[in-house]
């Protein structure tokens, strides 16, 4: 019995220094949220913890990526304030103009925020541009 209590001494005193070399090496930390911003008014039929279903007008802002759960983020219209949805309770997703998805939604969504990410990455290196042409000229 004494010998589980020292090895779980051990253990726990080893945990922090394990943790620093993941940080130090660019990895992942266990437990921690990835944000990616996503831009887009959608309407979604959700399925809330009860098994209610509900339909939601929804102007995104991000989609958070956490330990076993995904949520879409944004500001509800209806009921006017900032909600996050669990993806894997969205049960269809329509976008304004856009298809309508019944299954494969967090791959979709990942594709539009990833999609996203690139056209603000080209809108900077183009205004990066202009602004080295303007400075050259001057």
């Amino acid at each position: 019995m004494n010998a589980n209590a020292f090895f779980d001494i051990l253990n726990e005193a080893a945990a922090p220094v394990e943790r620093r070399k993941t940080a130090e090496q660019g990895e992942h930390k266990h437990g921690a949220w990835q944000v990616l911003p996503l831009e887009g008014r959608y309407e979604i039929v959700y399925e809330d913890s009860r098994g209610l279903w509900s339909t939601r007008s929804l102007s995104a802002r991000e989609l958070r990526l956490g330990p076993g759960r995904t949520l879409l983020g944004g500001i509800d219209r209806a009921r006017g304030g900032y909600r996050g949805f669990r993806v894997d309770r969205i049960r269809r997703l329509s976008e304004e103009g856009g298809p309508r998805m019944n299954a494969g939604i967090l791959d979709w969504l990942l594709a539009r925020a990833e999609a996203q990410r690139r056209e603000r990455a080209e809108l900077v290196r183009s205004l990066a541009r202009r602004n080295r042409s303007r400075k050259r000229a001057a």
